[in-house]
């Protein structure tokens, strides 16, 4: 199984380029202004160019309205949208038959009692994205750099898609893919040198590390 892996909350040239050149499936630009990888439809319809024919591009919001996803998917032409607020099954239907999409569902994990909040979305979500629940007194739904207990995951069933987020970096990756082997990893804050500011060098470790870790479980 190929592992997927999105880089998260890029905002410029060269880090994109970064993430594609090292082999990302997936890009993801943040329309959230509370987050500091926040950026405007437009710097991320010019952005997306250069991943057309490389990498899926994912469009993450929190709790935007029609209005809002309107204006998101004419400049930036997303092939998947990513909800990462409190919205409702039927929210996610909604949004998936106005534009035809696939939709990606993010959760906020911290005990196993969360995962129950998974199965109305099961048969409604193309995709799950499980993140670490923030901390308290952060505005931010995902982007915190922390981490939930990845051995909690093994409880789903094996053909739930999703995508591991919350934390991850060069030096956990490793750790993370033993315990739970997702079928597709998410990470932002882990590949910064600052909130918001993504670091091309810290991409290629990463990068790095997840390949390491596979060759490992390989032999």
């Amino acid at each position: 199984m190929t592992l997927d892996i999105k880089i998260c909350g890029l905002t410029s040239d060269d880090t994109l380029l970064a993430a594609l050149n090292e082999g990302a499936s997936h890009i993801g630009f943040i329309f959230f202004p509370k987050s500091p990888r926040h950026i405007e439809p437009a710097a991320a319809g010019m952005l997306r160019q250069h991943a057309v024919g490389r990498a899926k591009v994912v469009a993450v919001t929190v709790n935007a309205d029609d209005d809002a996803l309107d204006a998101i998917v004419k400049s930036v032409s997303p092939e998947i949208l990513q909800l990462h607020g409190n919205e409702t099954p039927e929210r996610v239907r909604a949004v998936k038959q106005r534009y035809g999409l696939p939709v990606m569902k993010a959760f906020s994990i911290s005990e196993a009692a969360d995962l129950d909040q998974v199965e109305p979305f099961s048969h409604v979500a193309d995709r799950l994205l499980f993140d670490a629940k923030p901390p308290k007194g952060s505005q931010l739904p995902g982007g915190n750099g922390v981490s939930f207990d990845w051995r909690l995951l093994a409880a789903l069933d094996r053909d739930v898609d999703y995508m591991l987020s919350g934390g991850l970096n060069a030096a956990n990756i490793g750790d993370a893919l033993h315990l739970s082997n997702p079928p597709g990893i998410d990470i932002s804050s882990g590949v910064e040198r600052a909130p918001g500011i993504k670091d091309a060098a810290l991409i290629a470790q990463f990068f790095k590390a997840v390949r390491s870790a596979q060759e490992t479980s390989a032999t």
